[in-house]
Order: C-alpha cells, then structure tokens, then sequence
C-alpha cells in the first residue's frame, strides 16, 4: 500500500508539473534553477532568517512536496518539542564541557562575550537564534540542501552519507566569519550529528527544536558568564 501511495504521489506530481513548465524547471538545474539556488543562499547573508522564507516559497512555487525538505507531521509534537528541547541542551554541554576542550578551543567564545550581562540584547540574540538558527538554518541547511543534492546524488547510502558531509561543510562554512575556527569545528560538529539524523529520519521539527535549544543554552552561558565554568567541569 506505501508503495503504491507513493508511486501515485510521483505521478500526480509529474502531471502537475507538466502542465507548469516554471514550476518544473524551479525544480530542475537549468539556468532557472541554479539561479534560484544562489539567490537562497545569498539571502542568508542579507538578514536570517530570510533563505528559509525564500526555501518555503519555492518549495509552494515549485509545487515540491512539504515532506521532501522535512517539513513531516510528527507522531507527537509536544514529545518531539521536549526530546528535541532535551536533546539540545544535552548536546551544547556535551560539546563544551568535553568536545570544543579536546579540540583546544578558548573557554571564552569572544566573538559574542558581549552578550554577558547585556539585558538590552537578549531580545534581538534570542529571535536570531531560535527563528534564525532553529528555523532558518534547519530549513536551508538540512531540508532544502538535502533536496536539492538528494536529487544530484540520489538516496543510496553513499550518495546520503556524500550529502550529509556536503551540507556539514557548508554549514561549518558559513559559521567562519563570526566564530572564526572554534565557530567551524563546533559547526561541523553539530552539522555531522544533525545532518546525519534527518538523513536517517527526513524530519526538521525535532532537530528545529534541538537546534534553537543548543543556541539558546549557549547564549545563557554567555549572559550568566559561566562559560569558563562549564568549559572546565571536565577538564581544569
């Protein structure tokens, strides 16, 4: 039976797009498409969380099914909003307590230690990092790239684990200009682990949530200045 839901999705799908040839090559990697692909990515470095707006409307332009950049119904939106939620905290102390102290990295991210008792800019930081990363990042990163390459590389092992290493490189990329090196390895970090649950997966809300939450439990490190506390719980 989801065999045969799914061989009638495809076909509904390609008479759709036969009889909207914009919506076909929106989809496709002609001129139009590639075109499309860096005016996503460019949009990034205008204002976030603005390439996950532009992903959404292609997405409904190019009539590409919700479910194919992630956006699936969860089972439980509240179990997934608490897993994810728990997940990411977990995550962030894991990564700053033992991983980013491994690598060598400064117990002080100086790139945003001015948010250290800084009232003023919680408001802006906490709806850049949970619209702009949960959101934003997740859509782009994880949900669009991994359409767009998974339709290049196809859905073999080897071409998702090409995909998954592709999206992660991007992902770290994009963190550089900020963070600087500590802000790529931690970005590589976080992109292997995330990438490689929606490879396995094909959902966003979960790692959205997991994602706003590592931010935000950065962010209260930072502003309640225990940064070099947590940083030192394991290694002294």
């Amino acid at each position: 039976m989801t065999s045969d839901a799914s061989d009638l999705q495809e076909h509904a799908q390609a008479a759709s797009l036969s009889g909207d040839p914009i919506a076909a090559r929106l989809r496709g990697f002609g001129s139009l498409g590639i075109l499309t692909i860096l005016v996503i990515f460019l949009a990034d470095f205008v204002v976030k969380p603005l390439s996950a707006v532009l992903v959404l409307i292609w997405a409904w332009r190019s009539h590409t099914p919700w479910r194919e950049i992630g956006y699936v119904r969860p089972r439980s939106w509240i179990g997934s909003l608490a897993g994810g939620i728990a997940f990411g905290i977990a995550f962030k102390f894991l990564m700053k307590a033992i991983v980013m102290p491994l690598l060598g990295a400064e117990p002080i991210n100086q790139a945003y230690h001015f948010l250290a008792g800084n009232r003023a800019a919680l408001p802006g930081m906490l709806y850049a990092v949970i619209v702009g990363g949960g959101f934003g990042e997740e859509t782009l990163f994880r949900g669009y790239m991994f359409e767009r390459l998974g339709k290049l590389f196809g859905t073999a092992v080897g071409a998702k684990v090409s995909i998954v290493l592709l999206a992660t490189a991007l992902f770290a990329l994009a963190h550089y200009s900020d963070q600087g090196l500590a802000g790529v390895e931690q970005a590589t970090i976080t992109g292997l682990v995330f990438g490689t649950i929606f490879a396995v997966t094909g959902r966003l809300w979960m790692l959205m949530c997991a994602h706003a939450a590592f931010d935000v439990t950065a962010l209260a490190t930072i502003y309640w200045n225990v940064e070099t506390d947590v940083a030192h719980l394991i290694f002294k």
